[in-house]
């Protein structure tokens, strides 16, 4: 099954990225990495239009943006997260990756408990050093330190799915919420057209990635068959999201980075219906 995702703004992103529904607030939240800005915006579920409402920049790449249950947002920085209050207030709350290294922080989600993970991707030649960390009362745990370029997250019962996207691989593990305990790491799947990037989940138990390179969305199976794919005409597809009030609208981002002569899609929000709901977005717990 195919689906012809739209234009939803105006906009263009470097490398737009990380789309989060708040649900309590009815607004859209993303980023912008390389221009170290997250976004707000207001969905209209009619027209699937994205209104931007709000953008707020940091002094370094913004990798990803969660939001706990007050409107407070947690924003993932270069090496560290940051907390970001209502009322404009700023605290660091941790750092993730060494203050020389040369990585940064990537993708990120929060998990059904409220703890958020983050990733890393190298900004060199290295490969396999990459981490995925989780933040929680107890400070920062690295379930992961040999990555090669940490993406997508996503949470299906109980079990975390993950991507990896240079290999190629989705990942899945054992995750109990409620300790946070987990099993061991395997391979779910690999696609081997396009990068795997962003991702999310369905109500029916279904993963939706973005395919960088291919242009689209790729809804698969959790043992990675293909269900149905969302063509945006946008290159660099880096992340989807079901938003609006009753989930069923899929935000898409879009980059122009390395991109030589960007099209008139290129960069900017995109909108789908796909006939299925996606899942609450959990709230972060700050602890």
């Amino acid at each position: 099954m195919t689906f012809t995702a739209v234009p939803a703004s105006a906009g263009v992103h470097a490398l737009g990225e990380g789309p989060v529904w708040d649900a309590a607030r009815e607004r859209l939240l993303w980023v912008d990495i390389t221009a170290g800005a997250v976004h707000e915006g207001r969905l209209d579920p009619g027209t699937g239009q994205v209104t931007p409402t709000a953008r707020h920049d940091f002094g370094s790449t913004v990798g990803a943006v969660a939001v706990a249950a007050d409107g407070t947002l947690i924003v993932a920085e270069r090496h560290t997260l940051t907390r970001l209050d209502p009322d404009g207030a700023r605290a660091e709350l941790a750092r993730v990756l060494p203050l020389d290294a040369r990585s940064r922080l990537n993708d990120g989600a929060v998990d059904p408990a409220g703890r958020f993970l983050v990733g890393s991707l190298a900004q060199d030649g290295r490969h396999g050093q990459e981490v995925l960390a989780r933040l929680d009362a107890g400070g920062v745990t690295y379930l992961d330190t040999d990555l090669v370029l940490s993406n997508g997250l996503a949470w299906i019962g109980d079990r975390l799915y993950s991507v990896d996207t240079m290999p190629g691989v989705v990942w899945v593990r054992d995750y109990d919420a409620e300790t946070g305990r987990t099993g061991p790491r395997r391979e779910a799947f690999r696609i081997t057209e396009g990068l795997p990037d962003g991702m999310c989940a369905d109500a029916e138990g279904n993963l939706w990635i973005a395919n960088w390179g291919l242009g689209r969305v790729e809804c698969r199976t959790p043992r990675g068959e293909l269900l149905a794919v969302v063509e945006t005409g946008a290159a660099h597809t880096s992340c989807p999201v079901f938003a609006g009030p009753d989930l069923d609208v899929l935000v898409i981002t879009t980059a122009t980075q390395d991109l030589p002569d960007p099209g008139p899609g290129d960069g900017r929000l995109f909108t789908a219906e796909v006939g299925v709901r996606g899942l609450p977005t959990p709230y972060w717990n700050p602890f």
